[in-house]
């Protein structure tokens, strides 16, 4: 990867955007494997999710930081986006656990979905990222098809729902410090080890206290969802290092496709009709958006 500091206030070059839509795609794929490894880890309470979740990729971010010879040291002007990162991350991953337990799988990935909103509005108060009438309409024609594909239902007036929502707009405001991070030259691997530690210092003493033993399946499943989640992690971070939430943001939803074929291969999940308008009007919005990039670089 390029030296991040050596673009700090330009947009993207076209390489540096198709690179970064690469990752994002990388990313859904790795985060949806993650949720469906979640998923069919049975009843455990949402702290030990989180803690080997992440616990799994602090390792695999300790092994690339020494692989690649990169440097644990924070830069000097990036030291309060890091901790910003870690703090919205961690808590914004916690809220979306504990929603899927408490208000329904469904009704808690379309307030997760809700983090490309987050990540352009965040943008515009962290970065000054002003984005434009096409940004926002790729935007929400993609959370209109998943709209269609997660069906919600009741529970949007009700506290675990509350809860979804700062899931959301934690995740999206991360992402948003993950760009100024990448302009202000802070390396990819670092902000993967530290916002993996710092989610295992917060889960861990939770852990503990509501520790459940688990069979091995079990331990199996939550060290898969950790793989997983580490080639997502890498890759949202590589992504949002390279461009700005306003231009690759609406690839993020192709993870909510990635997850309706996981669940049709392995869990007989059949989607209908409405699902597959859905995929459609996700597909219409990637590829409407990739196309205006390209022009747009032209």
């Amino acid at each position: 990867m390029s030296d991040q500091s050596t673009h700090n206030n330009s947009a993207p070059t076209r390489k540096e955007l198709r690179l970064a839509i690469l990752h994002i795609l990388l990313a859904a794929l790795g985060f949806a494997f993650m949720t469906f490894f979640i998923r069919i880890s049975g009843d455990l309470p949402t702290m030990e999710k989180a803690f080997f979740r992440n616990f799994v990729a602090l390792f695999i971010a300790i092994y690339t930081l020494f692989k690649k010879k990169v440097s644990f040291k924070v830069v000097e002007s990036a030291k309060l986006s890091m901790f910003l990162r870690c703090f919205f991350g961690t808590t914004g991953l916690i809220a979306n656990f504990w929603a899927i337990d408490h208000l329904g799988i469904a009704d808690a990935n379309m307030l997760n979905k809700l983090s490309p909103f987050f990540a352009i509005i965040m943008s515009y108060f962290i970065m000054k990222e002003i984005p434009n009438k096409v940004d926002w309409l790729c935007v929400i024609l993609a959370f209109t098809g998943a709209l269609f594909i997660i069906k919600p239902g009741l529970g949007f007036a009700s506290f675990p729902a509350l809860v979804g929502l700062y899931g959301g707009f934690g995740a999206g405001t991360a992402y948003a410090y993950v760009h100024k991070m990448g302009k202000l030259g802070q390396p990819g691997p670092a902000i993967v080890f530290y916002f993996s530690l710092f989610s295992c210092l917060l889960t861990l003493p939770f852990m503990i206290v509501q520790w459940v033993p688990m069979a091995p399946w079990q331990l199996g499943c939550l060290i898969m969802a950790g793989i997983s989640a580490a080639v997502g992690q890498f890759n949202i971070t590589a992504a949002y290092q390279l461009a700005p939430a306003k231009s690759i943001s609406v690839f993020d939803y192709t993870q909510v496709i990635f997850a309706a074929i996981l669940g049709f291969l392995f869990l007989s999940e059949v989607p209908d009709v409405l699902s597959f308008i859905g995929y459609a009007v996700i597909i219409l919005a990637a590829v409407f958006k990739w196309e205006y990039n390209r022009r747009k670089s032209d």
